[in-house]
């Protein structure tokens, strides 16, 4: 990709990601602040762990951008606190106790807009330090999406909202996609040959392909439904994809396109 073709495609990647965490903000400013305290579907944690863990994880991002080595050193800080949460806990915290919500919210919302406007400024060329391989800027932005957008369910499924969709979720589909060998190589699992067709429905009704034509082997039905399997906001089971060909339905059981060590998605009927 030349590097004018790379510049766009990053400004266009940052723009989705501002318009995702514009979405979450405005939630989340206007809901009723005992939902702070309340329990998700999510591992049980409350909706003040999941904007903590968006800011950590945005905090990672920003760091890694500005230097590589203020990254590594707060990376060796992690393990001095024993765990990513602890450390976030400890990050959030005011002599001892935690901040609130709505304070967490100011936080994450200036810290969020800091990383946008540090990925639009960023070298669309440079590979930037991470925990696993470095990333360039574009992935970045698609990662922080992708995160924002799929942690946002559980602020959705709690309050029992409609949630709008856009086709910006594009994003989201093709990380899903080309994330195949990944979910099967991070289980130490051998990779099929051969990735499924994919075909989704976009939220503007636009249709999405990807890989080779094969109706043995796809996924096919709701682009939503299909980022909601591979960012494990939802079992398979709990959508309409249909899923034919044994390498589909082995990469739908176990979808991750996030990284670190291996998750299960929520079980069937969990998140609903």
């Amino acid at each position: 990709m030349s590097d004018n073709d790379a510049a766009t495609a990053l400004q266009l990647v940052v723009r989705d990601l501002r318009e995702e965490g514009d979405v979450l903000y405005k939630l989340l400013s206007e809901m009723d602040t005992a939902y702070w305290t309340q329990h998700s579907t999510f591992k049980n944690w409350t909706l003040w762990d999941v904007v903590a863990h968006l800011h950590f994880s945005d905090h990672m991002a920003l760091t890694s951008l500005r230097s590589g080595d203020a990254f590594k050193d707060m990376m060796r800080e992690i393990g001095k606190a024993g765990s990513a949460r602890k450390y976030t806990n400890d990050l959030l915290s005011i002599d001892g106790h935690s901040i609130n919500g709505p304070d967490l919210l100011a936080r994450w919302r200036s810290l969020f807009l800091e990383l946008c406007d540090a990925l639009a400024a960023a070298d669309p060329q440079e590979r930037f330090v991470w925990v696993g391989p470095g990333m360039k800027a574009r992935m970045f932005a698609t990662a922080r999406q992708m995160e924002t957008w799929a942690h946002g369910w559980e602020i959705y499924d709690l309050m029992g909202l409609p949630r709008n969709h856009t086709d910006r979720i594009k994003n989201i589909v093709t990380i899903g996609v080309r994330t195949f060998g990944w979910t099967f190589t991070n289980r130490k699992l051998p990779v099929p040959e051969t990735p499924p067709y994919v075909r989704l429905t976009a939220p503007s009704g636009e249709l999405w392909e990807f890989n080779a034509d094969d109706t043995d082997h796809c996924v096919t039905g709701s682009a939503v439904e299909f980022c909601q399997v591979v960012t494990q906001v939802r079992n398979i089971a709990d959508t309409n994809l249909t899923v034919a060909g044994d390498n589909a339905i082995a990469w739908m059981a176990i979808a991750q396109c996030f990284a670190g060590p291996p998750e299960e998605p929520p079980a069937p009927g969990s998140r609903i």
